[in-house]
């Protein structure tokens, strides 16, 4: 199925001179989204996860789905203050200043199998970010996932483990 067609083009959103990719209607659309996420547990399963962990906000709406379609469960990694009880968190740098983002201690295992997911990578400084964060809490960091790659960014090279997308731009 050709993704493409269920992705937007939103001119000048969030602001002007930015061309946003909308996943809005794939998620509308039953058989695409179905067919989306079909396709990442096809990608995602040969790394064997016993976990999933979805980068807040919209990484949340594929991570969820996909952790059900491959019987495991999922965790949250989100921006600092967002999550209750113990966190781990990371800060690092971004363009213009730095961020932090946390998961919860608990769901976290040492040597536990991890396969980090997002909705669009981008320059790749969150998905790197998370995959850090994952890494000192002890899990082993098998893969990455997202719907849409901006490939022009090269997000890509600022990984360091296997990295799939479905959609690439």
């Amino acid at each position: 199925m050709d993704l493409k067609k269920y992705i937007h083009d939103i001119a000048d959103f969030p602001k002007p001179g930015i061309l946003f990719r909308d996943i809005s209607p794939l998620l509308a659309d039953k058989d695409a989204w179905r067919a989306a996420i079909k396709e990442l547990a096809k990608l995602m399963a040969p790394h064997k996860p016993d976990m999933l962990a979805g980068i807040e906000s919209r990484g949340f709406l594929v991570t969820a789905p996909l952790a059900l379609e491959l019987g495991i469960g999922f965790m949250m990694v989100r921006k600092k203050g967002k999550l209750p009880g113990t966190t781990i968190p990371h800060t690092y740098a971004l363009e213009y200043g730095t961020d932090t983002i946390e998961i919860q201690s608990e769901p976290v295992r040492k040597g536990q199998r991890v396969v980090v997911l997002d909705d669009v990578l981008a320059t790749g400084g969150t998905l790197a970010a998370a995959i850090t964060l994952l890494r000192k809490a002890g899990a082993d960091v098998r893969a990455a996932a997202c719907i849409i790659e901006l490939s022009a960014l090269e997000g890509r090279k600022r990984l360091d483990l296997p990295f799939e997308s479905l959609v690439q731009y």
